[in-house]
Parts: structure tokens; C-alpha cells; sequence
């Protein structure tokens, strides 16, 4: 996976924070919130963050000052705020899971109730 078309070198570190959280992170939300993205898709996304924000190029790699975890930590603590795409996966169907629960008479929650539950009143 490779973020193309904007050229690493001509944004700030603010410019790149921004470019990453409003949409790499934000363009795989709907599909993390209905499935479990696999650990290797997840490890993809986090790559080629991590490449996109080091000014990492095809044919040379670059000092990677921080380890990736660090910065995934909120700025209050010393990290730059970037989401664990792992977690934030987890964290999106555990809210699809309460949703089912503290809303039991929705028409999704009807729905998996009578396909998987059928006897169960």
C-alpha cells in the first residue's frame, strides 16, 4: 500500500499529522466497524503510515526517530496522537456489540436475534 500523489517532502509535520488522521485512518472506519481487519492488513495501514511519515522512498529508507507504538501514544503523554489501528478495530466492533445489547428491540438486533438465537425468548 503506498499514499501517492502527495509528495512527502513539500508538507510540514503538521501538514503529515493532518493528511494521516483525516484520512488514512478515517477511510478504512466503515469497514473496521462491521469486520475484524486482519493483523497483516492492520500492520500494512501502519506501514505505509509509517513510511509516509518519515519521507521513506522505493529505493532508500530513512531514520525512523520513534518507534510507532510512541507515537500512537496522545500528545498529552508525549506521543503524537495517531490511532493503533488494531485497537481502534476492537474498539469500533465492541461498540457495535453494546449497541446490540443496550438496544435490543432494534431491527438489527431483531434480526440476529431470530437467525442465531431462534429459541432463546
Amino acid at each position: 500500500m503506498k499514499i501517492s500523489g502527495w509528495k512527502e517532502k513539500l508538507l510540514s509535520a503538521g501538514g503529515k499529522e493532518i493528511l494521516l488522521k483525516s484520512v488514512v485512518q478515517a477511510i478504512p472506519t466503515y469497514a473496521m466497524s462491521v469486520f475484524k481487519i486482519p493483523k497483516k492488513i492492520c500492520k500494512g495501514i501502519i506501514d505505509a503510515m509509517s513510511q509516509f511519515w518519515w519521507g521513506d522512498e522505493d529505493n532508500q529508507k530513512r531514520m525512523h526517530w520513534m518507534a510507532w507504538w510512541k507515537m500512537c501514544v496522545p500528545k498529552e503523554q508525549g506521543g503524537m496522537g495517531f490511532c493503533d489501528i488494531h485497537y481502534f478495530n476492537l474498539a469500533l466492533l465492541a461498540k457495535q456489540a453494546w449497541h446490540l445489547v443496550d438496544n435490543p428491540e432494534s431491527l438489527c438486533a431483531t434480526i440476529l436475534r431470530a437467525k442465531y438465537f431462534p429459541k432463546v425468548i
